[in-house]
């Protein structure tokens, strides 16, 4: 019997995820706020067609994307916002369907990113976004991603609800948290790769908390009340106009591969 392995299919030719500058961080703002608020519209509109826009969006997006043999913007983007709502799916699921408590999920997603993240350096012995050069490498990656989607979303939903934070002082909460790793590599030669993933992962609660904020209504979390469908609309239309920015720029395309020893990377693995 032929066994799965993560390497099959088609190597990609070149690196299949953008260079990383500050339009990468808005867009990755704008999708963990426009996955949360679809995912609530479809959820509240109807559960089955929820599921098969979340499943099956996320079903395409990475058909297409591992189709790729190098990143194309449009593509790429496609892939992280259908990430965005199927992982907030996925995290609502503990809680709204299971009856999980916000506080064990977030530990659940938070152990199963660790895992990942641990898999993956073991595996490859690096953690760059400069190396997703493979498509074991690029595998990880989106599972890596996923996890980071599904453990923000309960962290955020954690801090709004069951801490009773609310909406905006969660924004302030993560904002200030996200400022951790962008100080720590700007100021203080934090490791880079620490640097990308821990701010990767902090930006789907922010996101998420601006969306809710913007979405809910006040006598949920303090919102302002605009509507979920309102602010999916509206993060979307922006997204598409940043992404057709930078595909006609192509100024996140990643420069030529440097090495693993030549990346900065951080040794997360334990003997």
């Amino acid at each position: 019997m032929t066994r799965f392995r993560l390497a099959d299919g088609p190597q990609p030719l070149a690196a299949k995820v953008p260079e990383i500058t500050a339009l990468f961080w808005v867009i990755k703002l704008l999708t963990t706020g426009m996955g949360e608020a679809t995912s609530d519209f479809l959820g509240n509109l109807n559960l089955v067609l929820a599921g098969v826009v979340g499943l099956g969006g996320f079903a395409l997006a990475m058909w297409l994307q591992f189709r790729a043999r190098r990143y194309v913007a449009v593509v790429y983007w496609f892939a992280v916002m259908m990430v965005a709502v199927f992982g907030t799916m996925a995290a609502d699921v503990l809680h709204v369907v299971l009856g999980i408590p916000y506080v064990a999920s977030t530990l659940i997603y938070g152990a199963v990113l660790a895992y990942v993240l641990r898999r993956w350096h073991r595996s490859e012995g690096t953690l760059s976004i400069h190396s997703i050069t493979t498509r074991r490498r690029e595998t990880y990656y989106w599972i890596t991603v996923l996890a980071t989607f599904a453990l923000g979303t309960a962290a955020g939903d954690l801090t709004a609800t069951e801490l009773n934070l609310g909406f905006f002082a969660s924004i302030i909460l993560f904002a200030v948290v996200m400022a951790v790793p962008a100080l720590g590599w700007w100021r203080f030669r934090m490791n880079g790769v620490l640097a990308f993933w821990f701010a990767y992962i902090v930006t789907r609660p922010l996101g998420a908390s601006i969306a809710d904020w913007l979405g809910k209504p006040h006598d949920i979390g303090g919102g302002r009340g605009y509507g979920d469908g309102t602010v999916a609309g509206i993060a979307l239309i922006a997204i598409a106009s940043l992404v057709a920015w930078v595909a006609v720029r192509r100024s996140d395309v990643q420069p030529p591969v440097v090495s693993a020893e030549d990346d900065g990377d951080l040794d997360l693995a334990t003997a």
